[in-house]
C-alpha cells in the first residue's frame, strides 16, 4: 500500500476504481452472452478494445460507463452535504448533475449531459423528481425494476464503513426516490456488502453473511440459490454456466437482454424475483475467494449485465483488499480514458467518515447520558 494513504483512504480508493475497473473491463462485452464473449475476445483478462474493433470511442480501453458516473456523483453528494442523506436531500441534489450540468463521457469523447448516456430507468429520476415534482417518498413507484439503483449504490457502503446495517437502511431511504421492489432491495444489500467490507481482516464468507443478514424476500431467494452453487466451484471459468443456472429461476430480466417490453412480467415488481447483478457478483467473490481481479473476470465473461456484475464485484474486492489490489495499468488507464483522478474524492471521503464517526460517538455518549438519568433517578 503506499504510505502516504491511510487504511481507510486505501480501502475507499480500492472500492473506486475497483469498481471503475470492473465497469471498464466488463462494458464492451455488456449485453452479449458467455458463447458470444468467447467468439469475440477468446476470454476478457483485462481493459480490452470494443466489440466493434479498435477506435478512439465506444465501451472499451479503460472507458467506464454510466454506473461509474453516478458513483461518482453520489459521492460527491456526499461531500457537498457533509453527512449523512435522507431521501428529501437525495432527491433534490441527484437530478442537477446528471440533467444540468455537462461532464466528460469517454464513450462519445465529449463534455455533454449524462441524462443524455442514462438508461431509462436512471431517467426516471429526472422525470419524476424534476418534471413530475412528485414526493420522492414514492419517486420510484412505477419505474422499470432493474439494478439502475444498485449500480451505484457503493457510496452509501462508503460512508457507512463498517457499519453494514445503517448502510442497508440508508440506502433503502434515500434509493425509494429512485427504485421500488426488488431494484430497491438489491441497492440496500450491495451499500451493506461495501461496508462490512471496510471492517479490518474481515473474510469473504463474513462479507456475505452480512448481505444474508439484511436481505429479503426474492433477493434472498436468489442470494441463497446462487451462493449454494458458487460453494461448489473455485475456479470462475467453470462456475458461469451454473451460476446463470440458479439464478434463472429468480431473475427479474427477459432471458433476451434486447428484449425489452415484451408483453411479460420481466422488470415488474415481484416479491419473489431478484435482480441478477448484485447476486452473481456476490457469487463470483464467494468462487473466486474475494480476488479483484479474478472476481472482475468471472463476472465480465459471464455476459449480460456484465459491466454491472463485474464493477459491483470490483467494488467490494476493492473496500476489502485495498488500493494495492487494483493493477496500476487499469488506474492509469482509467484516469487517461475518462479524464479523472479519484484520490482527491477518496481522501475527503475519508475526512468526513472519520468526521461522521466522532459525531456518532458523541451522540451515543450523550445518549447513555440520558438514559442513565432516567433510571437512576426517582419517581417523585
Amino acid at each position: 500500500m503506499t504510505a502516504s494513504f491511510s487504511l481507510l483512504e486505501s480501502k475507499i480508493l480500492g472500492c473506486l476504481y475497483g469498481g471503475a475497473a470492473g465497469d471498464a473491463i466488463g462494458a464492451p462485452a455488456e449485453g452479449r452472452d458467455t458463447a458470444e464473449i468467447e467468439a469475440r475476445y477468446g476470454q476478457i483478462l483485462g481493459l480490452v478494445e470494443p466489440w466493434d474493433g479498435p477506435g478512439p470511442l465506444g465501451k472499451g480501453d479503460g472507458r467506464y460507463t454510466d454506473d461509474t458516473h453516478m458513483i461518482r456523483i453520489l459521492s460527491q453528494i456526499y461531500l457537498d452535504v457533509g453527512g449523512h442523506l435522507d431521501i428529501f436531500e437525495f432527491a433534490k441534489r441527484i437530478v442537477p448533475p446528471i440533467a444540468f450540468e455537462k461532464r466528460y463521457v469517454a464513450e462519445y469523447g465529449k463534455d455533454m449531459l449524462l441524462l443524455d448516456r442514462l438508461f431509462y430507468p436512471e431517467r426516471w429520476l429526472y422525470m419524476r423528481l424534476c418534471l413530475a415534482n412528485c414526493d420522492p417518498r414514492i419517486g420510484g413507484i412505477g419505474n422499470m425494476v432493474n439494478c439502475g439503483a444498485a449500480m451505484y449504490a457503493s457510496p452509501v457502503g462508503i460512508i457507512n464503513a463498517a457499519d453494514p446495517e445503517r448502510a442497508y437502511r440508508e440506502a433503502i431511504e434515500i434509493f425509494t426516490a429512485h427504485q421500488t421492489s426488488y431494484g430497491l432491495e438489491a441497492a440496500g444489500v450491495m451499500a451493506a456488502a461495501v461496508a462490512a467490507a471496510f471492517i479490518p481482516g474481515i473474510t469473504v464468507d463474513e462479507i456475505l453473511e452480512s448481505a444474508l443478514h439484511v436481505a429479503r424476500e426474492g433477493t434472498r431467494l436468489a442470494l441463497d440459490a446462487v451462493l449454494e452453487t458458487a460453494a461448489r466451484y473455485s475456479v470462475w471459468e467453470d462456475a458461469m454456466v451454473p451460476l446463470r443456472d440458479a439464478m434463472r429461476p429468480y431473475d427479474g430480466a427477459a432471458e433476451n437482454m434486447h428484449d425489452r417490453g415484451n408483453g411479460s412480467d420481466d422488470w415488474n415488481p415481484s416479491r419473489l424475483k431478484s435482480i441478477e447483478e448484485v447476486p452473481i457478483a456476490l457469487a463470483m467473490l464467494k468462487v473466486t475467494n474475494g480476488d479483484l481481479q479474478k472476481a472482475i473476470f468471472g463476472g465480465t465473461n459471464y455476459g449480460r449485465d456484465c459491466d454491472s456484475i463485474a464493477g459491483m464485484a470490483g467494488s467490494i474486492a476493492g473496500a476489502m483488499h485495498g488500493f494495492e489490489a487494483v493493477p496500476t495499468e487499469w488506474v492509469e488507464a482509467i484516469d487517461r480514458e475518462n479524464h479523472i483522478d479519484m484520490r482527491p474524492m477518496a481522501r475527503d471521503l475519508a475526512a468526513l467518515i472519520t468526521k461522521l464517526a466522532a459525531e456518532d460517538a458523541a451522540a451515543i455518549q450523550e445518549r447513555r447520558t440520558n438514559l442513565d438519568r432516567l433510571t437512576s433517578a426517582p419517581v417523585a
